[in-house]
Formats: structure tokens, sequence, C-alpha cells
């Protein structure tokens, strides 16, 4: 098998592993990634666990120090299988010039692509004697699907610094992404007090307290400007509990929020939103107490037109396809976001086989030519920038 085709039956293996997060998680995957890696003898390899069982694997082609290396970062784990599927979502069935799996387009494909550039550079470097131009690196993280804390770990571990190239290979389908909005998480419980229901008054409802609280932080969300390359923030109520029983003023309410925002928004500011919304539910429901909680905070990462990876990605996309690829903005947050976040590193993008759209779906599927397309641009980037 040529290696230029080595990227489809990567992703063929990989999807049949499960690595399902929560699930099984990723010390399966790991072990044959490093499987994979173990007959060449100028890569570095290094585990580390993050959690019990849960590794984080690094390759290495060790180039000069002085350079900023570029380091290929992809994400083993996948979400749940869930409901609602017709084909088997670990069997890699192929059907239609597709690959269909849980992780087929997030982001097992796009790890196979970067597996396959990796292999092709060290195998190059081996049989010609050569030292490469930079350091080459291939990150494996784990929990990208959860809390992000793979990435973190590989910064913690020095595994990234704020110098390096960093790219990972999520579903963009066909566009440079480099841009993320921020990611903000906040809980808010509302404590009120029972009452029969045919005497509200005598309690105090934590659930129409929670109503106020969410219709004022949509209206916010909603009034908050836009951004030129972004968009607009958004406010997403996913999860939400209380009550006992629909004859009992309910005397409690949580909520879960996900907001995504663009400048000038950001975490301040929405937390302002959050106390405002709260006063005002206080008012208008007397006798509840409410409290919030920012459970998680992203930043916003802004494009940088000047970085030299995305200039250099350019050029490998424009070889293999004969067209400049649209550079746009990544719309959920990625390993990349989280390093270019903590390190302030303006060089971190994505560009992988697949579409968003596809991701995290029943029946989850990528597309063959696109994994194809993706492995090539791979193979020029490390070919004009490693070898």
């Amino acid at each position: 098998m040529s290696l230029l085709t080595s990227a489809v039956s990567m992703t063929k293996a990989m999807v049949q592993i499960d690595s399902t997060d929560p699930g099984t998680y990723e010390k399966a995957m790991a072990d044959w990634i490093e499987q994979q890696l173990s007959d060449l003898s100028n890569v570095l390899i290094t585990r580390e666990n993050v959690l019990p069982g849960r590794p984080n694997l690094m390759a290495e082609i060790p180039g000069p120090k002085h350079l900023p290396a570029l380091v290929m970062i992809c994400h083993m784990d996948t979400v749940v299988i869930g409901d609602g599927w017709t084909l088997p979502p670990f069997e890699a069935i192929e059907k239609d010039g597709k690959i269909y799996g849980r992780g087929a387009c997030d982001m097992k494909s796009g790890l196979a692509c970067c597996l396959s550039a990796f292999i092709m550079a060290a195998r190059t470097l081996h049989a010609s004697g050569q030292a490469p131009k930079r350091t080459l690196k291939l990150i494996c993280s784990m929990d990208e699907e959860d809390f992000m804390r793979g990435s973190e770990a590989c910064i913690r571990s020095g595994w990234v610094t704020s110098k390096d190239w960093v790219i990972d290979a999520e579903p963009t389908n066909g566009q440079i992404q480099m841009a993320h909005k921020g990611r903000t998480w906040y809980e808010i419980d509302v404590e009120g007090h029972t009452a029969h229901a045919s005497t509200p008054w005598k309690g105090a409802d934590a659930i129409a307290a929670m109503a106020e609280i969410i219709s004022a932080l949509r209206q916010d969300i909603l009034n908050a400007p836009s951004h030129p390359d972004m968009g607009i923030s958004t406010v997403t109520f996913g999860q939400i509990t209380g009550g006992y029983r629909p004859y009992v003023v309910p005397d409690q309410c949580k909520l879960w929020i996900d907001m995504r925002l663009v400048p000038p928004l950001n975490t301040a500011k929405t937390t302002e939103f959050v106390q405002n919304a709260i006063h005002l539910a206080e008012e208008k429901v007397p006798g509840v107490k409410a409290a919030y909680t920012i459970t998680g905070d992203r930043p916003p990462i802004e494009m940088d037109p000047d970085s030299p990876l995305l200039t250099e990605l350019k050029k490998a996309c424009h070889h293999v396809t004969g067209h400049q690829p649209e550079v746009s903005c990544f719309t959920g947050y990625t390993d990349t976001a989280v390093i270019a976040g903590q390190l302030d590193n303006q060089n971190c993008m994505s560009y992988g086989p697949g579409c968003l759209e596809a991701a995290h779906q029943p029946d989850e599927w990528v597309v063959i030519d696109d994994i194809i397309r993706c492995e090539k641009v791979y193979h020029q980037l490390i070919s004009s920038n490693i070898l």
C-alpha cells in the first residue's frame, strides 16, 4: 500500500476501535497508534497518563531547537454512540464513497491523515540520513470531547510551546479554520419554597424564577454585537432540572448554560448578564434565591493573517488542490484553541477531512476522497517544512 492511500485504511482500522468518551476511552487507540510507530528508529515516543488508563501519546522527530516545531495534535476520543443508527457504529462500513462509523469524521480520519504524513516523514528522513529542518511532533490527545484535559496536560508537560506551529485535523469541509468562538459555561441554582399548587402564593416557584433568568440571558446574548469573522455570540440552555410533582410549587431548579462568545463579548461581561438576570428573577419571584458557578472559561481566538503556519498551509493546499482554501472560523472549540488561548500562540489552526455537520451524528460518515485530499496536503506541508 502506498503512503498516499494509507490514511483510508488507517481510518477504517481506527473506527473499529471503540474510544468513546465517556465509555471505553482512549487506551486501545493509543496502543494501536504506538504499534504503528514501533518500527521507526528515529522517532521518540512519550506516553503520559493524564487520568488512570487515559493517556496522551507523543511521537517526535527532533530537529533544531531554535526553530518552532511543527505540531500536529489530534484527539483519540469520540462522543458516545447515541441512538438512531442504521449502520453498525464500529465496523467502518464503506458505501457510496464514504466510510461510516463513530469517529469517522470527528476525528479518526483526520488523525489517520496526520499519522500517515508523520510516518512518511520518519521513513524518508531515515532513508536519506538527513536531519529534519525543524522538529516534527504528532500528539494524540485524550478528553477533547469532554473537558479537554489532554491538551491542557500537553501544555503543562511542555509538549507544545507558545512559539510552535500547531495544527489539528478536525473536520473543516476543505477550509482552514483559524478563529474560534470563546466557550463559557455556567451552572445556575435557584432555591424556592414548596407549597400546594392550589395556593402558590404560599411558596416561591424556583422554576418560574429560572424562566425569568433564561429569558433575560437570551435577550442579552441576542442583543450583543457580532464579529466580522466569527459572526454572533450564542447561548444554549442545554440542561435543566427542577420540581417534584405538577401539583407542588417547585423549591429548586438547576440550569446548565453553554455560551459561545465573540469579541467584544467575554466572560466578564456575560457574568454581569448572569448577575443582573438573577437580581431580576429574585425581584419578580419573591422568596427565591439564586447563585451561579462558572464551570468553563475558554477565550475567543481571533485570526492572525500574518501567521507563518497559515502561509505554509495555504501553499500546501494550493499545491494539492490547485486553488486557495477559504480561511474561516471554527464554530466549536478544539485542542488548538486551548493551546492558542492558554499560550497566546497565534499559529494554531484546524484543517481536516469531513464536515462538522456529520460529526456526533448517527451514521457518522466521511468522504474517502476528502481523506485522500487532506492526506496529500499534510504530506506536502511536511515535505516543504520538515524534509
